[in-house]
């Protein structure tokens, strides 16, 4: 026999397989989370505004 050296395309390719099947799980999953932290910045940026006005117009009165 000779001595082999490298791999076969047949492993190849069940390699790219298996690394689509990872991403193919992992990806939707790091959206998702991508996605609720967003969500999680929004609302507190929306928290510290109230909380500007607020102090605005207890500073400055509400405008009448």
């Amino acid at each position: 026999m000779k001595n082999q050296k490298g791999f076969s395309l047949i492993e190849l390719l069940i390699v790219v397989v298996i690394i689509g099947i990872i991403a193919a799980i992992a990806i939707p999953n790091l959206l998702a989370a991508r996605r609720s932290a967003n969500e999680g910045s929004a609302v507190s940026a929306s928290r510290t505004l109230h909380g500007a006005q607020m102090t605005y117009a207890s500073t400055y009165g509400n405008g009448n």
